[in-house]
């Protein structure tokens, strides 16, 4: 699922680096992480890749009607959605909706409104297609289409630098302590999966984040967007780094977020899924990663 939607120094670290990227960029990044041409070498930051190459079939068209397409989003989540320097949304998931646009040659608007109102706006026909971090259930697509996954919420692993600990297993966690968010379903996949492991349990992911720098716990098993974004900022001091792979699993950490539309557009969201298998295709997907992601939470 989703980190939260509070937590303001972490929010303001996002978007403090957000905002000079969104100044400083001018393509120079993505040439230097990942020659031309669609993922034509290994990054320097794991960029995910949620699409089956078996699934490609003929080009969709997105339908004519006579108009923009009227995208929806929040501008308070960065590195997904934020307020740009000039005030307008940005952020990674607008970025990509804005790709999509130009792979379909269609006319797109993009506004910003509260996190909680999107789909109630989009219900009421006050916009045709959201692009915002609103996870992927299955009581959202009981009222509204989905693409498939523009991006996940990995859980990960992070541990000091200087303790030499072994990468995460079932054997190698045996006896270690494991930071979690108490009641998380981090917390529970570690008992699932981890059983051996001794978990210490914390109602702060800013303590938890404390503790692993002062060396009191071995590693700490938290959402990967957090974890990122803390051992690649100043409060770390260099001390800690993500450790091992990444755990995708549905039933503990949700299905992602995709671009969301109304049952009725079935050809406006067919249309979305194919040019999202396109920009990744081109190599556009991997330019605007690494632009709004420093250090990748894969």
């Amino acid at each position: 699922m989703p980190p939260s939607r509070s937590g303001g120094h972490r929010t303001r670290s996002w978007l403090a680096w957000a905002v000079l990227a969104a100044l400083a960029w001018d393509g120079s990044l993505a040439c230097a992480a990942a020659p031309v041409g669609p993922q034509a070498a290994t990054p320097t930051v794991t960029v995910p890749d949620f699409w089956n190459p078996r699934s490609r079939g003929e080009r969709v068209e997105a339908p004519q009607t006579g108009r923009a397409v009227r995208f929806l989003t929040d501008d308070e989540f960065p590195p997904l959605h934020f307020a740009g320097p000039d005030g307008n949304p940005t952020g990674f998931a607008v970025e990509l909706a804005r790709a999509v646009c130009e792979k379909l040659t269609i006319t797109c608007t993009v506004q910003a409104r509260r996190f909680d109102t999107l789909l109630d706006a989009l219900d009421s026909r006050q916009g045709d297609v959201i692009a915002a971090a609103i996870p992927l259930t299955a009581p959202l697509r009981e009222k509204f289409l989905a693409t498939r996954p523009y991006f996940r919420w990995p859980a990960r692993f992070a541990a000091r630098t200087d303790k030499g600990l072994p990468v995460p297993s079932a054997a190698a966690l045996a006896g270690r302590s494991v930071g979690v968010m108490g009641g998380s379903a981090h917390a529970a996949y570690l008992k699932a999966f981890f059983p051996k492991a001794v978990p210490k349990e914390f109602l702060d992911l800013a303590a938890a984040e404390g503790a692993l720098k002062r060396g009191e716990i071995d590693y700490l098993f938290a959402d990967g967007l957090n974890l990122a974004l803390y051992v690649g900022g100043q409060e770390a001091e260099t001390c800690c780094a993500l450790i091992g792979g990444d755990y995708l699993e549905n039933r503990y950490f949700g299905e992602g977020i995709g671009l969301i539309t109304r049952q009725e557009d079935a050809a406006l969201s067919r249309a979305l899924d194919d040019a999202l298998q396109r920009v990744w295709d081109d190599g556009k997907y991997t330019e605007l990663y690494l632009r709004f992601f420093p250090v990748s939470p894969f």
